[in-house]
């Protein structure tokens, strides 16, 4: 059965809540791990804030027209994760990043069901020609995900990625509107 997701303006709350997930060591090391004194990556914000300085960061965060970030939400309207897009609005492009954060929601196709969803955002309200994303050698499972939905490979970088303090290389695939476009629907049928 497809999940029931949807997409909703990021909120200060989401972001306490994001920096809980990533306080989790399984959960932030599928996303970028934790920098050299042990503070979990984010790419976005700094997870360092403290509540007095959420409702600073959080108007900084929505006063960024070059990202979005857009809170997942299931069909109970629970938090589950987080998605981002940072843009290149001269070359119409963006680069996606997806977390979902409720551990005991993995592998059950939510992170697809909110991967379709932010493509339909990106492609068809934003008008983008171009998404890609940065997959680590390490997430397996996101390199299946992204390749069922018809990203395609389109290089490789070196020692993008740390994880346990080693350096992992990372694979960019990504995917065109028009070719989203011919696929979504058998992506709908076939793979949610």
């Amino acid at each position: 059965m497809k999940p029931d997701i949807s997409l909703k303006e990021l909120m200060p709350l989401d972001m306490t809540q994001v920096k809980t997930w990533l306080s989790d060591i399984e959960v932030n090391e599928m996303w970028y791990g934790c920098d050299d004194d042990g503070v979990p990556l984010h790419i976005g914000y700094d997870l360092t804030f403290n509540d007095d300085e959420c409702e600073s960061l959080y108007e900084t965060i929505q006063s960024d027209k070059n990202r979005k970030i857009l809170s997942i939400y299931n069909e109970n309207d629970a938090h589950v994760g987080e998605s981002q897009l940072v843009y290149e609005w001269p070359l119409l492009e963006a680069q996606l990043f997806l977390l979902i954060g409720e551990k005991n929601l993995w592998h059950h196709h939510l992170g697809t069901a909110a991967l379709v969803k932010v493509l339909d955002y990106a492609f068809y309200e934003n008008n983008l020609h171009r998404v890609w994303v940065d997959v680590p050698e390490y997430n397996v499972n996101a390199l299946q995900m992204v390749d069922h939905l018809g990203f395609v490979m389109e290089g490789h970088f070196r020692g993008a990625h740390r994880k346990n303090g080693s350096w992992y290389d990372s694979s960019a695939l990504g995917l065109l509107n028009d070719e989203y476009a011919r696929r979504r629907n058998r992506i709908i049928e076939t793979v949610l």
